[in-house]
């Protein structure tokens, strides 16, 4: 049976955006693979990881008859990838095997019976569904991703807060040491959301929602352990990250004795510059704001140092301090915007870094003792 025949770069693009939460090595092997079902014309593709699924539907041409099967997901793509963008492939299915084809290359691959494929049990009491763009929270997502916890004991911060409520939609993420928070203001009522959505699940919804016209819009429904996205033919389920979230309201500093506003990308390069010097355990710089002046300094345990200076508009109180330089980069590598604002109350103080003009983005690092 033809499962499909289609340009080359309409079958791997299909692919391509439900294999992102498939593993190369799996306790399961079924879930190396994705779930192919074909009904006539409309082909199904879905991949599982026990706690994320996702599904996209798509027309190829191919056999009016139905099909369900598995087959490794990472190996289609990768001969996909190495056969020409302009070709015509097919997929054929015969017993246990599936036959690739490509003008004269041929793959042959093993299957595995689709009743065995473990797909995520859905919730039975999704909540009501609302939209928000896809453009809208995909900036939010990139605006705050970088802070999330990797591997942390305190499993509630690898991940995402999303807080949704009225017309205000809030997303936090933290690892302890910093804190990056983005909000945006829609253009409908949201009903009341608190939920913390898993890292994976975070880092795949940045790589697959759209950030082109405000009117993609991704639709979204919460249970009580579980999230369902809908978006551009695509279908995701995820389980939530149980527990609670800390307080993030008490983190971020208020009444700042001091203000300084300067540029991001020239402080952003040499960050970048004195980063070189920094020793590979130990990533800190070394800033001091005294009137007209941001001197940052590294160095490290071969005694090898580096020294910026950056002429700023701050006539406050000589601070000296220190962050560690990866957070500062990361949070300035993740604006768009020109000017970036600073503010401190002393050397032993966390640093507030936000936007001027711009209520909805909000960046608090911790000191680090040099």
């Amino acid at each position: 049976m033809i499962v499909l025949k289609a340009p080359q770069d309409q079958v791997l693009g299909a692919l391509q955006a439900v294999s992102g939460i498939v593993e190369r090595r799996h306790t399961l092997p079924i879930l190396a693979n994705v779930l192919i079902r074909k009904t006539g014309n409309q082909v199904e593709l879905t991949t599982s990881d026990l706690e994320i699924q996702v599904r996209t539907t798509v027309q190829f041409d191919g056999d009016a008859g139905n099909l369900n099967t598995t087959v490794g997901a990472r190996k289609l793509i990768d001969i996909l990838r190495a056969l020409p963008a302009d070709q015509t492939v097919s997929l054929t299915s015969n017993q246990n095997k599936m036959t690739l084809q490509g003008g004269k290359s041929r793959f042959t691959l093993q299957t595995l019976p689709a009743d065995d494929f473990p797909l995520v049990q859905e919730a039975a009491d999704f909540g009501p569904a609302f939209s928000v763009p896809q453009k809208a929270l995909k900036g939010l997502i990139n605006q705050v991703h970088f802070a999330m916890a990797v591997h942390d004991i305190r499993y509630y911060l690898n991940g995402i807060l999303f807080v949704a409520e009225g017309k205000n939609l809030t997303l936090v993420a933290t690892d302890g040491h910093r804190l990056a928070l983005a909000q945006a203001e829609l253009e409908v009522d949201i009903p009341k959301q608190e939920v913390i959505l898993p890292r994976k699940t975070v880092l795949e919804l940045q790589r697959l929602l759209k950030d082109g016209k405000d009117d993609d819009a991704i639709e979204m429904r919460f249970a009580g352990n579980q999230a369902k996205f809908s978006f551009s033919g695509m279908e995701f389920v995820t389980k939530l990250v149980e527990g609670k979230f800390p307080d993030y309201n008490r983190v971020i500093p208020k009444n700042h004795k001091f203000r300084l506003t300067l540029g991001r990308a020239p402080l952003l390069s040499s960050l970048q510059r004195a980063a070189i010097l920094t020793s590979e355990k130990f990533k800190a710089v070394r800033l001091t704001f005294e009137p007209g002046l941001l001197s940052i300094a590294s160095s490290n345990a071969e005694q090898e140092e580096a020294k910026e200076e950056i002429e700023i508009d701050y006539g406050g109180d000589k601070i000296e301090t220190g962050f560690n330089v990866t957070y500062l980069m990361d949070a300035l590598s993740n604006m768009s915007q020109d000017m970036v604002c600073i503010d401190l109350n002393d050397s032993a103080s966390s640093a507030l870094l936000t936007i001027p003009d711009t209520t909805g983005f909000k960046y608090v690092v911790m000191p680090m003792r040099i």
